[in-house]
C-alpha cells in the first residue's frame, strides 16, 4: 500500500509537507503543491480519512436535519438528500442525516459530540425555535428555507413568493378569472413552515393584482382529504377554472377525482403544480408546472457549508428564481 513516504520521496519533499499540501494547515509554494499532487496522482495514493480529519481538526461530515413528519412528501425530499450526499461527496465529506426533530436539545447533542462540522437544517419555519440555538453552536450553518428573521444566518431556497406570483400570472394570461389554490397540510400551515407561507402570499398578492377571484384551501395528504377538500372548492367555486396545487402527494388522486367528476383537464379546469419536473412530467396529462429544484438546492446548501468551513462565506441568502414549463394541462379559460 502507498504511504505518505512514499508520496514524499517521489516529490522530493518530507512527509510534513506533503501533509501540509493535504490539509491545508500551512502556505506550500505552488510548485512544491504540483509536485506533490502530481506524486500523489502517479502513485495512486489515497488519504487516510481518519488522519486527514485529525489534521485538519475536521470530520469530513456534514449533518442533514430532516424532521420526517406524515406531512412531508418523502419522495421530494429524498431528492434533496441526494443532491446533498452527491455534493457532499465531491467534497470527500460525508453526510450524517438526522430524520428525528432535533429540538434545541437534540441540535446541543449534535454540537457537543462533534459529529459533524457543519449543519444543513431543513423544514424552517417562518418563526424558527432553533434559531438561538444554531447561532450558538459554533459551526456553520445553513437553512434550506427562509425564517421571518434569518439575521446572521446563511439559507438558500425556491423563491417561493415569486412562485405564487407566477403561477397566478401565467393562468391569468389565460384568460382565468378565478382561481383556487390546494395547499399543503393544514398541519403545515400551523407550524408556520416557511415555504407554504411564502408561496401564498405570492398567490394572493398577485390574485389581488391582476384582479382575480381567487382562494385557497389546505389538503391533507389522502384521498379522503382531497375528496372532501374538492366538495369545498366547487361549493365555493362554482365557477372555477384553474387550479394551483402546491401539494405533491395528492397530484396523482387529484387528476383521477377530477375525471371521476367529469371535470376535463385543461378544457374544463387547467391545472399548474409545483413540484419536481419528473413528478410533473409523470402523469397521464403531464402538468404544466414551476419545478422545485431540490438538486441545486442541495447542491447550493452544501457549497454555502463549506464555503464557511473554509472562512470564505459570508451570511447571505439565496433564493432561485422560479422556472415555469407549460404542458398539456394548461390551456386558456373556457367562455360561458
Amino acid at each position: 500500500m502507498v504511504t505518505i513516504a512514499d508520496v514524499a520521496r517521489a516529490a522530493g519533499v518530507a512527509p510534513s509537507t506533503v501533509s501540509y499540501v493535504l490539509s491545508g494547515r500551512r502556505a506550500i509554494s505552488e510548485d512544491t503543491q504540483r509536485r506533490v499532487q502530481r506524486s500523489i496522482s502517479e502513485l495512486g495514493y489515497v488519504p487516510n480519512a481518519g488522519a486527514r480529519a485529525l489534521a485538519s481538526n475536521r470530520t469530513n461530515v456534514l449533518a442533514l436535519v430532516i424532521p420526517l413528519r406524515t406531512d412531508l412528501n418523502v419522495p421530494v425530499v429524498m431528492q434533496f438528500v441526494a443532491a446533498t450526499v452527491t455534493e457532499a461527496r465531491k467534497y470527500d465529506n460525508d453526510v450524517l442525516l438526522l430524520t428525528k426533530d432535533e429540538g434545541p436539545d437534540g441540535l446541543h447533542r449534535v454540537a457537543a459530540s462533534s459529529l459533524a462540522d457543519a449543519l444543513i437544517v431543513m423544514d424552517v419555519e417562518n418563526t424558527e425555535p432553533r434559531l438561538p440555538v444554531l447561532r450558538s453552536l459554533n459551526r456553520p450553518v445553513v437553512l434550506v428555507g427562509v425564517p421571518a428573521k434569518p439575521g446572521d444566518l446563511t439559507c438558500v431556497d425556491l423563491d417561493f413568493t415569486a412562485a405564487g406570483s407566477a403561477a397566478v400570472n401565467h393562468l391569468a394570461d389565460l384568460g382565468h378569472s378565478e382561481i383556487v389554490l390546494i395547499g399543503p397540510s393544514p398541519a403545515v400551515y400551523r407550524r408556520g413552515t416557511s415555504y407554504a407561507g411564502r408561496f401564498l402570499r405570492g398567490f394572493r398578492k398577485a390574485a389581488t393584482k391582476r384582479k382575480v377571484r381567487a382562494g385557497s384551501f389546505p389538503c391533507a395528504p389522502s384521498y379522503d382529504a382531497l375528496r372532501d377538500c374538492l366538495d369545498d372548492i366547487f361549493a365555493k367555486h362554482p365557477a372555477l377554472t384553474g387550479l394551483v396545487v402546491h401539494n405533491e402527494a395528492i397530484l396523482g388522486p387529484l387528476l383521477a377525482e377530477l375525471s371521476r367528476r367529469g371535470k376535463s383537464v385543461p378544457g374544463d379546469i387547467s391545472v399548474l403544480a409545483i413540484c419536481p419536473e419528473d413528478m410533473a412530467e409523470g402523469h397521464s396529462t403531464p402538468l404544466t408546472s414551476i419545478a422545485i429544484p431540490a438538486d441545486e438546492v442541495g447542491s447550493l446548501a452544501v457549497e454555502m457549508a463549506m464555503r464557511q468551513l473554509d472562512d470564505d462565506g459570508q451570511p447571505e441568502i439565496r433564493l432561485l428564481s422560479p422556472r415555469l414549463t407549460q404542458r398539456s394541462s394548461t390551456g386558456p379559460a373556457q367562455r360561458s
